[in-house]
């Protein structure tokens, strides 16, 4: 089946991408199945996309640090070790990216993978398939969450993303913790400043 023909299939049956779970795919990655790393892309590219978006400051940006996330993956998945999963592993990328991005100020060049895989299959697959349910468009319906993350722009790298992935993502301190490689403690810390400093700014909108 070609590249096109089996998106065309992925995107018609999302059931397709319930039948095996993540760590049966990286196993067929691993014994030289590169199909199934599409599939783990179409499985996790649209919560990545949204941790991009409300991390960077450049909405035109998501599409091109996700395939750096995603490029950054492709190549150190036969690396993976199992032992957490990897949704925890696959954001610690996302969240490293970001804040090398956040840190340097400007894009950084894209390297292209070199591999079975149509150079363009990584654009193909990250790039949002529905307008509708972009992250432009779903933040732009909601004038609150709009002014929450400008008011983002004024925390350093990690508060931002604390945040993010604490009250956007939904994620647990304890699995923050473990994205961020720090202690549950650095977390509530930055957490809290984080907190302290939204609370005040939005006040003056919300008062």
């Amino acid at each position: 089946m070609s590249f096109k023909r089996k998106k065309k299939v992925l995107q018609q049956s999302p059931r397709i991408l319930e039948i095996d779970d993540d760590f049966s795919l990286i196993k067929r990655f691993i014994e030289g199945d590169e199909s199934t790393f599409r599939t783990l892309v179409y499985r996790h590219k649209e919560k990545v996309r949204n941790i991009i978006y409300m991390t960077m400051n450049h909405s035109n940006s998501v599409d091109d640090i996700a395939q750096e996330v995603f490029i950054t993956v492709y190549k150190n998945l036969k690396y993976f070790r199992f032992e957490s999963q990897f949704t925890t592993w696959l954001y610690r990328i996302t969240v490293n990216v970001c804040l090398t991005h956040i840190k340097s100020g400007k894009k950084q060049n894209m390297v292209r993978i070199n591999s079975n895989m149509e150079n363009d299959d990584i654009d193909n697959i990250v790039g949002s398939d529905d307008a509708e349910n972009s992250p432009d468009e779903i933040l732009s319906r909601n004038e609150f969450t709009g002014n929450v993350k400008e008011a983002l722009e004024n925390l350093s790298p990690k508060q931002k993303m604390i945040f993010v992935l604490k009250h956007f993502e939904g994620y647990k301190i304890r699995e923050i913790a473990m994205m961020i490689d720090c202690g549950e403690g650095t977390v509530k810390k930055y957490l809290f400043e984080a907190n302290r400093k939204l609370r005040e700014q939005l006040s003056e909108l919300y008062a």
